[in-house]
């Protein structure tokens, strides 16, 4: 340990800063966090939060990252009113297990889908039953578990990491999309996702169809708070603004799947920004007057599914 305040600054207050920060603080580390926006207004509040691989590469690393976090939102789902996290029961439309990766042999009861199962118009799906997470209670618990460890939360903007790293001897780089232009990663791009929150009219299961490539997807995820119905995938879009007829659209797919959705009242529209990137960035690099930058990066739309993996290799790396 160092003389100073901390031993570690995480710049970034999503999902993938909180849990490195907690990672750390909870080795015993003191840790403090940057973070630009509040919990609510980070893209992992927008989140679906449903844990499975979206927009995210290198498949081999993703899969042990999935692993290990699957152990840890197991053991969370356990008391989900103070977490969040449920496991709930779905269908992944057109997706074979052959193609999943040693990840599946995980999701107790993966299999797939009996004919009877399926949605009217649906030839083909697997039947898992995985973490699902509420995601502004999910941020909140993970905010008061990292104070509980003694780490510090800040509402403080960076335009570069020398600040923090004039009083940190690691700096830890959660920033997301915002690493585009704090570290002049032209290969990080926004795919923007917009969803709609509805009234639940009785649905206890989650639905997702992805085709890939295409800017719009369909999915159903049943929260606590309404139904989460996505959504749309669109590359290189900073638009945060909701688009009227995209909403009008996904409630229509979501109604062909669950056509109670068609009356189901409107409770909210979100629009987030996915950092999507060819890999994930997860590296340590020196920087001018000997601290360490750690970059954790680029996870595209599954920073919520590889969370606990990447900050476990994060904590390590910054504490070699």
């Amino acid at each position: 340990m160092n003389g100073g305040k901390n031993d570690v600054i995480v710049v970034g207050g999503g999902v993938i800063g909180l849990t490195t920060a907690l990672v750390l603080a909870e080795s015993g580390h003191r840790v403090g966090m940057w973070t630009r926006d509040p919990l609510g207004r980070t893209t992992s509040a927008v989140a679906g939060a449903l844990v499975w691989p979206y927009r995210i590469e290198p498949a081999r690393q993703v899969g042990a990252w999935l692993e290990r976090s699957l152990s840890h939102y197991e053991r969370l789902a356990r008391r989900p009113d103070e977490t969040g996290v449920r496991i709930v029961p779905g269908l992944m439309k057109d997706t074979s297990p052959a193609g999943l990766g040693s990840w599946a042999a995980r999701v107790p009861g993966l299999r797939e889908a009996r004919a009877d199962e399926l949605p009217a118009g649906v030839g083909q799906a697997l039947r898992a039953a995985v973490p699902l997470i509420d995601m502004p209670v999910y941020l909140r618990y993970l905010k008061e578990r990292l104070r509980a460890a003694g780490g510090t939360v800040e509402r403080r903007s960076v335009t570069g990491f020398e600040e923090p790293a004039a009083l940190a001897p690691v700096v830890v780089d959660c920033t997301g999309i915002g690493a585009r232009v704090l570290v002049a990663d032209a290969s990080l791009y926004p795919v923007r996702g917009q969803v709609v929150v509805v009234e639940n009219p009785g649905i206890d299961e989650w639905f997702v169809a992805s085709v890939p490539g295409s800017t719009d997807t369909t999915y159903v995820l049943p929260q606590p708070y309404g139904v989460l119905l996505g959504g749309t995938a669109t590359d290189h879009s900073w638009d945060l603004r909701p688009d009227p007829a995209e909403a009008e659209a996904i409630v229509a797919r979501c109604a062909r799947i669950h056509p109670a959705l068609a009356g189901a009242r409107v409770l909210e529209h979100r629009v987030g920004l996915r950092p999507a990137r060819p890999r994930v960035r997860l590296e340590a690099v020196p920087l001018p007057g000997g601290a360490r930058l750690v970059h954790n990066y680029g996870h595209g739309g599954a920073g919520v599914t590889v969370a606990w993996g990447c900050a476990e290799d994060a904590a390590r790396l910054a504490l070699e």
